[in-house]
């Protein structure tokens, strides 16, 4: 937990920005595997954790704007509940560390909810994204299950965007251990991973050190020789002379706070001369990205930033033809670079997506619906305090290579017998987290191995 002033400060600004009513915030509860009493790892919703700080399961909490009062709903430890998981802090404790003085037993809930309605009070709460709290909203509020995502509430949505979007100075240490750690995993990735190694060992062994730090993965490990595939969470293939491995892994801390770092290299000692020309077209596209992020300047311009080098960079090995622009605008850089350079990261690796991305990343501005753009999950103008990832990628998907090619898409702009010899590369992605200053950005954490020399000198060490 932080300090009492700071969840009693986080409380205080969403209340003077919503005006009056109530806030429903559940908290999330224990979610079974197989059978209630061998539940996967517990990880409590974010925003109760950024206003609440109590990482307890089946707690919800009520913000009474009117009042200016919190009250957290939770039942107490029973003996029996101590005999199998110890004697641990009182939910009235835990509540007092963070400025709460009411607590009231779970049973007190539909009580409170139900005066509230009686009274025409109005009453807030977020998009839903667990079928535990959309079922506890709908018996509170009287709503069809299916109607309670509909009914969350618009401002609250807004208001609760508006202050995690800036991080403030404690947020930020948060971050920068937990992107410590995450590049610990990456340089012990890189050691590991060599010919007769296999995938598993290193996705094991990256957990092991985001455990050992304190905390947890942020996000299932991404640990894999097939780069092409995007989210590559299985891990059953041995690592052979030539192969590349790409990492895709980051920490998050006991507060919460993640890191999200991607690193692709070599299993041999150097790369092959096409793995040094994509790898060096990427490394291009990263540092153009890095040198465009400022505060005032749209992601969207800072991705296009990225796609503008990848498409020139395919031109150069005769992959892609014609004006670049008109290219671009075309989309046709999509079918190597099919996702967005990056989004925002806090309590969430991609910060706040319950919220929905469009008021995270945009801003209530229009969402492309362009292959590749429509997957930009950041396109709004950057600000002092935001913490945002750049990540552009190339990949050779052949799928994707063969349905564009079946339909002549982006033809004028795509010399398909050329790419078609690529098909079997794979794909590369580089990724670093930066916070947004008032004069520019500064990279979180240390800097992490990506160029041949970094992975030589750790391999060497």
């Amino acid at each position: 937990m932080f300090t009492r002033e700071i969840y009693q400060r986080r409380r205080s600004v969403l209340a003077d920005r919503l005006g009056g009513g109530l806030v429903l915030l559940p908290g999330n509860g224990e979610s079974p595997m197989n059978y209630v009493d061998n539940p996967y790892p517990f990880r409590q919703d974010s925003t109760f954790l950024y206003y609440l700080g109590i990482d307890q399961p089946e707690l919800v909490a009520i913000l009474d704007v009117d009042s200016g009062t919190t009250t957290i709903f939770g039942d107490e430890l029973t003996l029996d509940h101590i005999v199998w998981m110890g004697d641990l802090p009182t939910v009235a404790a835990q509540a007092e560390r963070v400025g709460v003085t009411q607590v009231q037993p779970r049973s007190e809930l539909e009580g409170r909810v139900a005066a509230a309605r009686s009274a025409g009070r109005e009453i807030r709460f977020l998009p839903p994204y667990r079928s535990d709290a959309v079922i506890l909203l709908a018996n509170l509020l009287g709503l069809p299950p299916g109607q309670v995502p509909g009914e969350a509430s618009l401002d609250l949505i807004r208001g609760v965007v508006e202050q995690r979007s800036r991080k403030s100075d404690e947020e930020i240490a948060e971050i920068d251990k937990a992107v410590a750690a995450s590049v610990a995993m990456h340089e012990a990735a890189i050691r590991l991973a060599r010919p007769g190694s296999s995938e598993r060992a290193v996705a094991a062994k990256v957990e092991r050190i985001a455990m050992e730090a304190g905390g947890r993965i942020a996000f299932p490990v991404i640990a894999t020789i097939h780069g092409q595939t995007l989210h590559n969470h299985v891990h059953p293939n041995r690592l052979s002379e030539g192969d590349l491995f790409l990492l895709d892994a980051g920490a998050e801390t006991a507060f919460g706070y993640a890191g999200d770092l991607t690193t692709t290299f070599p299993v041999s000692a150097n790369f092959d001369e096409r793995q040094k020309q994509i790898h060096q077209i990427l490394m291009r596209a990263y540092a153009a990205a890095v040198a465009a992020v400022a505060p005032g300047v749209p992601y969207r311009t800072v991705h296009f930033t990225a796609a503008r080098v990848i498409f020139d960079g395919m031109k150069d090995l005769g992959i892609m033809r014609g004006d670049s622009d008109e290219a671009l605008a075309a989309g046709a850089h999509a079918i190597v670079f099919p996702h967005g350079l990056g989004h925002m990261m806090g309590l969430d690796v991609h910060d706040m997506e319950s919220l929905g991305e469009d008021h995270v990343g945009y801003a209530g501005e229009p969402r492309s619906t362009q292959f590749g753009l429509k997957s930009l999950r950041l396109a709004r103008p950057l600000e002092p305090g935001f913490v945002i990832t750049v990540e552009p990628g190339i990949y050779f998907i052949p799928q994707l290579i063969d349905a564009w090619r079946s339909r002549a898409h982006c033809a004028e702009y795509i010399d398909f017998d050329e790419l078609n010899r690529w098909r079997d590369f794979g794909g590369v992605r580089n990724e670093e987290d930066y916070l947004l200053t008032v004069d520019g950005a500064r990279r979180l954490g240390p800097r992490k191995p990506q160029t041949i020399e970094d992975f030589r000198a750790l391999r060497d060490s």
